[in-house]
Formats: structure tokens, sequence, C-alpha cells
């Protein structure tokens, strides 16, 4: 009997510790480094990935809202779907401020931790991305949402522009000659079945780039690069673990009415893979596979909530981005009012909204927010060392709380079978 994909998974990822762990970086195989056959191997997987993303997205948009039908509906599973997001991104943020505050993992005895961390020697890279980043950079999040180019947009992976376009689409082919209504909605039904078929094909492949992705990082970073930034590392693991093991189960338990056992298990294929690609732009087709599949959630709902979720829901990222803005500002020896603390809660609830679903995205949100408290963007520099498996791990909770929200909702529409087997 063949092993179930979130099996293959999780093994293929464990013996990718192992190996990481066993050959070094200069490690060769007939002349050819180690490290480049992992980079390889893990680049194929995800460009596979990112290739359905775009006529992905745009089907699954297009048909979840022509198959709401009127208006009322739309902008009740809109309103729903956007409340969900707003307090569950609020929720993450808050515990990310709480355990902060508690722990303090730039205090070390008593003493600001700038000494005795320094900076990231390879800061050039994250310098060229934040210069110039201010606290107006939010606006251009809302003027991405409007694209002066489709094509262009889908090409460079502005999934906000995307987005807005393909509810428009979606909302206005309800409302033209019904002939022509379904020969747009038979087309684009077909380009969604055929995504899907797709992503089934590139999903058989995940095991082998889910061992060449993270043996990568371990081969790169080993177990060292945790050592100096322990504390801050686990203050934010404790921050993610709080919220998807209390938080959003007690949301399903009580909202969505549903068992959070049965749900983690539907969900174990995305969740391995969002933690091993470290993208949630990348893992929306395991995601919607996940969550209509193996929890039972309607296309009606998957098609709108989650492609929309994977860009504008991302309460890992938020939380992160509080816990990292709050640490490095303890490492300096700045003593945050709650004014402060307040406008930092603000901003990483906006830029988490508009952060790309790609690995390391939220390093500019971070700036953003340095900068609007007045700290040096070289302070980024700090968290490099630990900010990739992070990214890992937040990216896991995004994608939890997107097919969380998937199901709560598909349960307050009446669908029934929802978690039932």
């Amino acid at each position: 009997m063949q092993l179930k994909l979130h099996w293959q998974i999780l093994i293929a990822l464990l013996f990718a510790v192992f190996i990481g762990w066993l050959v070094s970086p200069e490690t060769s195989i007939f002349g050819v480094s180690i490290v480049s056959i992992f980079d390889f191997v893990g680049k194929l997987f995800l460009n596979a990935l990112k290739m359905i993303i775009v006529p992905l997205i745009v089907s699954s948009i297009i048909m979840g809202v022509s198959n709401l039908g009127s208006g009322d509906a739309f902008g009740r599973l809109g309103g729903k779907t956007l409340l969900y997001y707003v307090v569950t991104s609020f929720f993450a943020i808050m515990i990310g401020i709480t355990v902060v505050n508690i722990v303090q993992p730039g205090i070390v005895d008593g003493t600001p931790a700038k000494e005795m961390l320094g900076l990231s020697e390879d800061t050039s890279e994250v310098m060229m991305k934040v210069e110039g980043k201010s606290a107006g950079d939010v606006v251009g999040i809302f003027l991405r949402m409007i694209p002066t180019n489709i094509v262009k947009a889908a090409s460079e992976g502005q999934m906000l522009g995307l987005i807005f376009f393909s509810l428009l689409f979606g909302f206005f082919m309800t409302r033209i000659k019904l002939e022509t209504q379904k020969v747009l909605q038979t087309f684009w039904q077909g380009v969604f079945d055929v995504m899907m078929l797709i992503t089934d094909l590139v999903m058989k492949f995940a095991p082998i780039g889910v061992f060449a992705l993270v043996a990568k990082v371990v081969v790169i970073s080993g177990f060292d690069a945790f050592r100096p930034l322990l504390t801050f590392f686990f203050t934010v693991i404790i921050a993610l673990l709080i919220h998807i093991v209390i938080v959003m189960p007690l949301l399903l338990k009580f909202i969505g009415g549903v068992s959070p056992i049965k749900h983690y298990q539907a969900m174990a294929p995305a969740l391995l893979t969002a933690f091993s690609t470290a993208s949630s732009s990348a893992t929306l087709p395991v995601t919607i596979d996940c969550v209509e599949d193996r929890a039972g959630v309607s296309n009606r709902v998957t098609s709108f909530v989650l492609p929309l979720g994977a860009t504008v829901n991302m309460d890992g990222t938020a939380l992160y981005e509080c816990v990292a803005a709050i640490f490095i500002a303890q490492a300096y020896g700045l003593d945050l009012t709650f004014g402060t603390q307040v406008s930092i809660v603000i901003l990483a609830l906006m830029t988490s909204i508009g952060v790309a679903g790609i690995p390391s995205a939220s390093l500019v949100a971070i700036a953003i927010i340095l900068a609007a408290i007045g700290l040096p963007a070289e302070g980024i520099g700090l968290i490099l060392a630990v900010d990739r498996v992070l990214d890992m791990c937040r990216t896991a909770v995004n994608v939890f709380s997107d097919s969380c929200g998937a199901v709560i909702i598909g349960r307050t529409e009446g669908e029934k079978g929802i978690l039932a087997a």
C-alpha cells in the first residue's frame, strides 16, 4: 500500500535534516557541489508550483464569484472573509506583542543585547531591498490593488491586482446575457479543472522537492545558526504555537463546530508543503486540494476564500513582524511606549495584508515598521541567521489560518459534511 502524501513529505523532511547534518557545504558529487544539486532540485519544484499559481488563482476566483450568483451572496461571503482575516491577524499580533514583552529576548541580564548580537555580515542584499522604505509605503499596497496592466501584474506576481481584477471579472460575468455567461463559465471551469490536474501531477514530486529545499537550508545554516538568537527564535515559536494550537482550534470548535484534530489531519500535506517552501502562494494549489478533497469544503467557498487568504491573510507574518520589531528595539535599548506599540500593531496589520506570499518578503515590512519607530533598517541584520527557519514556521501558520477560515465560513454558509469523516 502506498504511503499517503503527507507521510511521504514528512519522511522526506526528516531525511533532509539527517542528510543536511551529515554532509558539509564543500561536499561534492562528481565534481558538482551538493548544495547546488539541492538548490537545482528545490528550484525545479518551486518553479513548478509557481507556474500554476496565476491561472489557478484567476480561474478559481472567477468561478467562485460567478457561482455565488446574487450580489447579496457575494457581499455576504466577502464580508465574512474579510472580517475573519482582520480578527485572526489582530489576535496573532496581540499574542506576539504579549509574548515578546514577557520574555524580552532583546535584553540579556538586564542589558540590551546589541553588543552581544552584533550585526550579520551579510546585510547588503537586505539593505538593497529595504533602502528608502517608510511607513508611507503602506499606501502602495492599495495602489497595487488596481494594476495598470493586468498581464504585467500577473507576470510580476502582483497577487493583489490579479485578485481584484478576477473579483470584478467574476462579478460582472453574472451580469451579461445568459448564453454568453454559460460559455465563459464553461471555459473558466475547464481551466480550473485542468489546473487542479496539473497540481496533482506536481504534488507527486513534492517529497523530492521538500527534501532538496530543507536539506539545502540545513547544509548551509547548520544547527549553530540558532544559538546566538535562541531566545528570540523560541519567543516567535511559542507565540506561533499559541496561535495555531490554542486560538485557531478554539475558533474551529466553537464557531465552526468541527473537530480541530480532524482538520489538522486534513491539512497535513499543505502544512508540510508550506513549511518546506516558506511560500503561502506556492502552497496555494495544495491548500485548495486539502480543503476541498480532505476537509470537504465546497469549491464555491474555497475558490473565493483561499486565493484571497494567500495574499491578504498573514497571521504568522503579522505576529513575526511585531516580535521582530520589538526584539530589535529591545536589543538597541529603545524603551517602547504604549502608543508606539499600538502603532506597531496597526502597521503590522496593514503591511501583513500587502506582503507577497514568497519567502522572506516580510523583511521589507519589518523595515517599514522599524522606520516608523525610529530604528535603522540595518537592525534587520540581527535576525537574518534564523529568519529562514522562522519564515517556514510562520508560513505554515498563515496557510493553516487560511484553511480554518474556509472551514468556518463554509460552516456559517450552512454547508454539511465538512470534516465529517
